[in-house]
């Protein structure tokens, strides 16, 4: 049968020709992995073979044996991989190899730097895969056709990886994949069949299929891998570097785990979890519907590759495996949206991860940090989302506090209960837009001069947490910015009186700002909450915070509406020259001034910046006239 070629040459997305260059730049100390990223490719690709097979067994073609074959050519100098797997489509050529269909692309290579060590941790949690090719070859030949459709749909894809590539419609009598490279000069060590089969063990040891090579001085194939399932074998089997090369495997990462814990469950539900914390975040951590971290296998065949079922949103940075004993092996996503066996097991494994992330930040708080710098904003969301775990997740938090001014996020709940003041009733937090607004902020001074510590919240999803989480250890939460100041057993009761006589004597002055003020605030009253500023803007107790209000706009959202509260130092010297001041346009004009530094001061926006200039400018042209 003659078949139409149909051949064309086409480039490669800009992002895929960037990351073409930084493979061979950044990764070339490692260059060997190439080999295990095509490996697990030809792996994944039979797992999807066995899971599409189960509903439909006509794609197996009449083969339903499965194996990956690597084979190498010392006089052409190729190096091949092939496995009998799904294949792949024209279509789905172009759309997985020649272009990077992920969110994320454009923010993952700003944040390449140049660097090789640096460049090729981050490139690995990219998951490169099928480009780590173009380390060791300066063309590479891939062959391709999808299980089911006919031999006259075979695919030829060919590329040096210099910026474009060609795709030609070719017969392909049987299914599957085969990649073959040209090796550059110098790269000999992969035409050796001794080192071959040193790699492949090293890194592809607990692939569950068989990966073939020809026999060494004599006829005939054998297989060079154990072939068998890793979580499958007892622990006590497994060393510590076979964990880790299949942490890679599944994870398609360069770096080992920060953590891993292995499970066997035996009972009502039986099932074995197999499951790691990375070291580093992927690209798309914050795409919450990328999740496929977990792969779900029953009886050793694999299902799916869809975490969404298999672990909260909030753990997605989450890899591993599930593999269950009970579950029905044509088990479909809708079986899986109401199945009471896969809530036990997402049960499971959601406090086998937790317990997990405790031991190591209970035993070993260095690489705790690490791992809260990397995923802490991700973990936060737990606290709205999993009210049954909330309380264990809440252990789990980090927050920057004014206990230590250091740009770390140290600070347990548990330890800042435990750092308590005699008396102390709350936990005092402020929320912020940055950090350094959180920590230059007026609503502290107070605090400051009586050492009460108060957690500095800057993450934008902690908003959402302060409304979950109202209390821990018996201790409400209070924010220091909303509602009227009250530090119970804490207060200073001459300060609190002295404030109370205050009141009394600013109550004119007080009238007339808030005249002066009109709609813009709520209320003008004076706090001893200042000590250095002489005004701050709070939230009355059941408004949302300035901050949330923020947050809201900045998405689109309409906020409740909000008035704030301008609350006045009484012993500042502005205040006390704004009480001296005679009803006049420049009362309503300094009353004006003070109401937006204390909105700039929390990190706010003006509605008026051109009158706030006017303001100031008549202001210091007075000042200097004098």
């Amino acid at each position: 049968m003659t078949v139409e070629t149909h051949k064309e040459t086409l480039g490669f997305q800009a992002e895929v020709r960037q990351l073409l260059d930084l493979m061979i730049h950044s990764l070339y100390s490692n260059k060997e992995i190439f080999l295990r990223e095509l490996i697990s490719n030809a792996s994944d690709a039979t797992d999807k073979l066995r899971f599409e097979a189960l509903t439909d067994e006509g794609l197996f073609e009449g083969q339903s044996e499965l194996a990956i074959r690597v084979r190498f050519d010392k006089q052409a100098r190729t190096l091949t991989v092939a496995d009998n797997g799904i294949g792949m489509s024209r279509a789905e050529v172009v759309d997985h190899i020649g272009t990077i269909a992920k969110s994320g692309t454009r923010q993952f290579f700003a944040s390449l730097s140049g660097d090789q060590q640096k460049d090729a941790k981050l490139i690995g949690q990219f998951g490169v895969g099928f480009y780590s090719a173009f380390i060791v070859a300066d063309r590479v030949t891939l062959t391709t056709r999808r299980a089911g459709l006919g031999p006259e749909h075979g695919v030829r894809w060919e590329s040096t990886g210099q910026g474009d590539y060609s795709i030609e419609t070719i017969e392909k009598s049987d299914r599957g994949t085969e990649v073959t490279l040209q090796l550059r000069e110098g790269e000999d060590e992969f035409l050796d069949g001794w080192r071959l089969r040193e790699i492949l063990r090293k890194y592809s040891d607990h692939i569950t299929l068989p990966i073939l090579m020809p026999k060494e001085g004599g006829d005939g194939e054998e297989t060079v891998n154990r072939a068998s399932a890793l979580w499958a074998r007892p622990k006590g089997e497994i060393k510590q570097d076979e964990y880790d090369e299949f942490y890679k495997h599944v994870a398609h990462d360069f770096e080992a785990p920060l953590a891993h814990v292995h499970t066997r469950v035996e009972g009502k539900q039986e099932y074995i979890s197999l499951l790691y914390v990375p070291r580093h975040a992927p690209f798309d951590l914050w795409d919450r519907d990328k999740r496929h971290g977990i792969k779900l296998y029953v009886r050793r065949v694999f299902i799916m590759d869809d975490a969404e079922q298999l672990m909260p949103a909030y753990l997605r940075f989450v890899r591993g495996v599930i593999d269950s004993a009970d579950l029905p092996l044509n088990v479909s996503r809708e079986i899986l949206q109401h199945s009471r066996d896969i809530d036990a097991i997402r049960a499971g494994s959601t406090r086998k991860v937790l317990d997990l992330l405790e031991e190591t930040a209970r035993h070993k708080p260095e690489e705790y940090a690490a791992f809260w710098g990397e995923f802490g904003r991700v973990l936060k969301e737990g606290v709205v989302e999993d009210v049954a775990n909330r309380e264990r997740i809440a252990k789990l938090l980090r927050f920057h506090s004014t206990h230590a001014d250091t740009a770390e996020e140290n600070v347990s709940l548990e330890a800042y209960v435990g750092r308590m003041r005699e008396g102390q009733e709350k936990i005092y937090y402020l929320t912020a837009e940055t950090l350094a607004a959180a920590r230059h902020s007026p609503h502290l001074e107070i605090f400051r001069k009586q050492g009460i510590e108060v957690l500095l919240l800057a993450d934008r999803v902690d908003e959402w947490v302060v409304m979950h989480l109202t209390e821990f250890s018996g201790k409400p939460l209070q924010s220091v910015a909303k509602g009227a100041l009250d530090l119970g057993a804490l207060d200073d009761k001459d300060a609190k009186k002295a404030q109370e006589q205050s009141a009394g004597q600013f109550k004119n002055l007080l009238d007339r700002m808030k005249a002066a003020l009109g709609e813009r605030v709520k209320d003008v009253r004076v706090t001893h909450r200042l000590t250095s500023s002489p005004a701050c803007l709070v939230s009355d107790e059941h408004d949302v915070s300035a901050n949330l209000e923020r947050l809201l706009k900045a998405a689109g959202q309409q906020p409740p509406a909000r008035k704030p509260i301008l609350e006045l130092n009484p012993e500042h010297a502005l205040v006390e020259r704004l009480k001296a001041e005679g009803e006049s346009g420049r009362f309503s004009d300094l009353s004006l001034l003070l109401l937006d530094q204390a909105l700039l001061a929390e990190g706010g926006q003006l509605e008026d910046p051109a009158g706030f200039v006017r303001r100031l400018n008549e202001l210091l042209l007075a000042l200097a006239a004098k």
